[in-house]
C-alpha cells in the first residue's frame, strides 16, 4: 500500500504520513532507550520508516503538532485472511497520558471504517506490560504466547503476545 496522502485525527492525537523531513524527529523516538529496547536498532527502524515495505502504511503520531511517535500497519489482502496489523512507538516524554492508546484507536478506527477490515491484530512482548495494558485499552484481547518470537537488542530471544482485536471489539479508550 502506498504512503497516504491523508491525515486521521483521533482524540488527541493526529497521524499523518511520514515525510523525509521527520528524519531527526523519528530517529530521537528510536533512539530512546525506552523504545530501543523492543524495537532494536533505531536507524533501521528509522529506514523503514521512510522506505516501508510493501502493504506496510507508516504515519508520524503528533500531539498538538509535536512528534510524539510512529504508527504503521501492515496489510494482508489476501482475501481468506484479510486482516492488519499494527505496530507504534511513541517517545517516553508522551507515555503515560493516554496518546498511545488514542493513536492505536485512530488507526483501528481508520483500518475497520475506511480499509475495510474485520480483524487486527498487534504483537508486543510478554514483558512490555505497559503497551499490553494500552491495546486492552481499546478492545485488543491476548490470543496466545508466540515463544522465543523476537530476538532482543541483546541478542536474546523473547516471547511475544498476540493479540487481535474484532471490529465490533473497539472501544474508546477515554
Amino acid at each position: 500500500m502506498a504512503a497516504p496522502r491523508l491525515v486521521v485525527d483521533g482524540e488527541r492525537v493526529r497521524l499523518r504520513p511520514v515525510h523525509p523531513d521527520d528524519r531527526e524527529a523519528l530517529l530521537r523516538v528510536f533512539a530512546d532507550p525506552s523504545v530501543l529496547r523492543w524495537w532494536g536498532d533505531a536507524e533501521e527502524s528509522l529506514r523503514e520508516a521512510l522506505r516501508p515495505e510493501q502493504n506496510a502504511t507508516p504515519f508520524v503520531v503528533e500531539v498538538d503538532g509535536a512528534v510524539a511517535g510512529f504508527i504503521q500497519c501492515y496489510e494482508e489482502l489476501e482475501p481468506m485472511y484479510r486482516h492488519a496489523a499494527i505496530d507504534i512507538a511513541l517517545h517516553p516524554d508522551f507515555a503515560g497520558r493516554g496518546f498511545g492508546p488514542d493513536a492505536v484507536h485512530t488507526l483501528a478506527r481508520y483500518l475497520f471504517t475506511e480499509r475495510g477490515h474485520h480483524r487486527l491484530t498487534i504483537d508486543p512482548a510478554v514483558a512490555n506490560l505497559r503497551a499490553i495494558e494500552a491495546y486492552r485499552r481499546v478492545g485488543f484481547q491476548p490470543v496466545g504466547v508466540m515463544r522465543r518470537y523476537e530476538r532482543g537488542p541483546d541478542g536474546s530471544w523473547h516471547d511475544g503476545l498476540l493479540m487481535d482485536l474484532l471490529a465490533e471489539e473497539l472501544v474508546s479508550p477515554r
